[in-house]
């Protein structure tokens, strides 16, 4: 019988011989049917027709417009913010924003102001402050914030919607517009280098492995690195893709892509080695790591993954400030705090590598995301201004709420709602409620106090309160007290040394003053200018005239 079948053609069916001789393009339509087939399984996504084409781009829309109101939505209180915390030095005290041709000029000065050391190089961060200072009011700051921030989240729907399913999408996007560890970067408007960094890098993912376009890859890495340096890590995450298989270009176009990069690398890196060459001496070092070697800042970033898995995981605890005593140096392997940040991290590897056997691809690369967004901000690869900075997480909680979403998209979809819309209720909720704690300076300090009861910054902060209020005696009580808790921070020594001059106290100046010389080997220029400024700014004459004074004896021959 299977002698016969392959004989003859069974009724209304022709045989395979006869397919290739009656019609010669069959075999190429075949293949192309296989193709799609392929492409099908690999993307999940349904083959669309004609027909069905524009209710799939309605469909998209809607389902970007749902992530970007949300986004908008939980950060409404933010509108009613004013200026708090690195607000004030780099946006209403920064000459480059004040005029109009700070939005041309910023990209030949450095980030932070010269008095205050020049660091970093994020010239389109400058100059959109500064088209907003001469757009809006202290509102529209935050309201571009809204906007940044929105548009991010979209861009986060719109990179998990090429590899999971609608809904798949909307649980990523929303997870990210709600997420509690992103109030500090939308909710304080210096942020804006965070979103739009975060934005530009997922856009220049999306055109690589989505679109395989070298060109707006490349203008995506390039806006990214001018708005904050950790979009570097674009390159990075784009390789991984490739590696899991979610995208395959030829040879010839990784040498292209790799070329673009070394080229926009390149012109960023000589661009801010010229503008940052005047200030190269002045170093961004977090307190806990002045004077600290090398093993002691490896091991202290180690322990911080507890605190990086809890904030991407459980964010309820947020804070604005994790500097001693809330957090001090890890000095030795056999700290508690070293083994639980291990664990941490060989619970993430192993997650990772779970789900790449799997074949999990996205989970694998939201995994792999997070951890390559993190590395620069982790203190591995060199000491951080910062143990760590809420804000920071910006960016890799884009990879780990890619990883969630399509974790969650195993779920059955009676069980899937309910699961995602807790969690956005709950995320959203909390985000809300911390929104109105970065309204102003004053917000700022309580919070610290509140939540990081054992940090020296709260002291700190109450300097500039008390000055504020012109209580000058207990402005320098506050700074006696956050110099007891911590000796390496040099702001406390130029601002407490204010306190003492409006007190009367030329005594406790002098002492302070030393204290600042002790810590800044001769590099204190900056701290006496910019300190003077903002004490005459602020109703304090005298003092701001004694510290140009003291200047004038330093810079004496």
């Amino acid at each position: 019988m299977i002698r016969a079948l392959r004989g003859r053609a069974r009724p209304g069916v022709r045989p395979y011989r006869a397919h290739i001789g009656a019609e010669p393009g069959l075999s190429a339509r075949v293949l192309h049917d296989q193709a799609a087939a392929r492409s099908y399984i690999h993307r999940r996504e349904p083959l669309f027709t004609d027909v069905n084409l524009a209710a799939t781009n309605a469909g998209s829309r809607r389902l970007y417009a749902a992530v970007a109101g949300c986004a908008v939505v939980v950060y409404l209180g933010a509108l009613w913010n004013g200026f708090a915390v690195d607000d004030v030095p780099i946006i209403l005290l920064n000459p480059l924003v004040a005029h109009a041709s700070g939005i041309w000029r910023a990209f030949a000065a450095p980030y932070w102001p010269p008095d205050l050391g020049g660091h970093m190089y994020r010239p389109l961060v400058i100059a959109g402050f500064a088209l907003d200072r001469l757009l809006g009011s202290t509102a529209w700051f935050h309201a571009v914030n809204l906007v940044w921030h929105a548009a991010a989240s979209v861009a986060v729907a719109a990179l998990a919607r090429r590899w999971t399913d609608w809904m798949g999408a909307l649980v990523a996007g929303l997870l990210f517009a709600v997420h509690p560890v992103h109030v500090e970067a939308v909710a304080n408007v210096v942020g804006r280098a965070e979103l739009m960094a975060a934005l530009f890098t997922l856009v220049a993912v999306y055109a690589a492995l989505v679109h395989d376009s070298v060109a707006w890859s490349a203008a995506a890495l390039a806006l990214g690195l001018l708005s904050k340096e950790n979009a570097a890590v674009a390159p990075a995450l784009i390789v991984w893709g490739w590696l899991l298989g979610l995208a395959r270009p030829e040879r010839r176009r990784v040498a292209w892509f790799v070329a673009s990069w070394v080229i926009v690398g390149g012109a960023y890196a000589v661009a801010r080695a010229a503008v940052r060459h005047p200030f190269a001496e002045y170093e961004s070092i977090a307190p806990m790591f002045v004077g600290e070697p090398g093993l002691t800042v490896r091991l202290t970033a180690v322990s911080a993954f507890t605190d990086v898995l809890r904030l991407l995981i459980f964010p309820r605890t947020l804070r604005v400030d994790y500097s001693p005593d809330e957090r001090t140096a890890v000095t030795t392997p056999l700290d508690w705090r070293f083994v639980g940040g291990l664990l941490c991290a060989l619970a993430w590897v192993g997650a990772l590598v779970v789900a790449w056997r799997r074949g999990r691809k996205l989970e694998a690369f939201g995994l792999g995301w997070t951890a390559i967004a993190l590395l620069p901000v982790a203190n591995l690869l060199y000491p951080a201004g910062f143990y760590l900075a809420e804000r920071t997480l910006y960016l890799p909680s884009a990879g780990f709420v890619l990883a969630a979403a399509a974790w969650l998209a195993r779920l059955r979809r009676d069980q899937l709602r309910p699961v995602a819309a807790a969690l956005v209720l709950l995320g959203g909720v909390r985000s809300a409620l911390r929104v109105p704690w970065w309204r102003d300076d004053a917000h700022v300090t309580r919070s610290i106090l509140r939540d990081s009861p054992r940090s020296y910054v709260g002291h700190k902060r109450m300097i500039g309160l008390f000055l504020d209020r012109r209580q000058p005696a207990l402005a320098l009580d506050a700074a006696r007290l956050a110099a007891r808790l911590d000796q390496r921070d040099a702001g406390v020594y130029v601002t407490g040394s204010v306190a003492a001059f409006a007190a009367g106290d030329a005594r406790a100046a002098d002492t302070l003053l030393a204290g600042l010389e002790r810590l800044c080997h001769g590099g204190c220029l900056g701290y006496y200018r910019s300190e003077a400024a903002v004490a005459r700014a602020h109703g304090y004459p005298e003092a701001a005239d004694s510290l140009l004074a003291r200047l004038r004896r330093l810079t004496r021959p």
